[in-house]
């Protein structure tokens, strides 16, 4: 069973128990069983054609429709929003973006930031 496979299967058991266990219950199981399944590892799909991502969205519609209970034919983008999802590109595109950051923290980011803690006067805010 591949994970396109495996998300769906996922997705039809949380499909049985969704009216048992309600929304922010299915929304915190997805989460764990889906999004994180789709995430793992996304940023090597940086650049491949929309064929090889357009499953991996398909995944991710069901999901967001599955967590508000909604029908098929219902548009998904202002349920990706609702959610606070984002699509499968921009999720690769933001991991891409994360671990950049993460190679090269700008010094000078780290250079105008300074804890309140470590302040040695107080903060006055106007």
């Amino acid at each position: 069973m591949n994970d396109l496979e495996h998300c769906f299967h996922q997705l039809r058991c949380l499909q049985q128990i969704r009216h048992l266990v309600g929304q922010e219950v299915t929304t915190k199981l997805v989460s764990a069983y889906i999004l994180s399944r789709l995430d793992y590892c996304n940023s090597v799909l940086a650049g491949l054609p929309r064929s090889t991502i357009e499953p991996l969205q398909r995944v991710l519609n069901v999901a967001a429709r599955l967590v508000l209970n909604l029908r098929p034919s219902d548009h998904i983008m202002p349920v990706l929003q609702q959610l606070h999802w984002l699509p499968i590109e921009s999720r690769i595109t933001y991991k891409l973006c994360l671990i950049m950051h993460l190679v090269h923290k700008p010094q000078y980011l780290a250079d105008c930031v300074q804890t309140i803690a470590q302040s040695s006067s107080p903060v006055v805010l106007d």
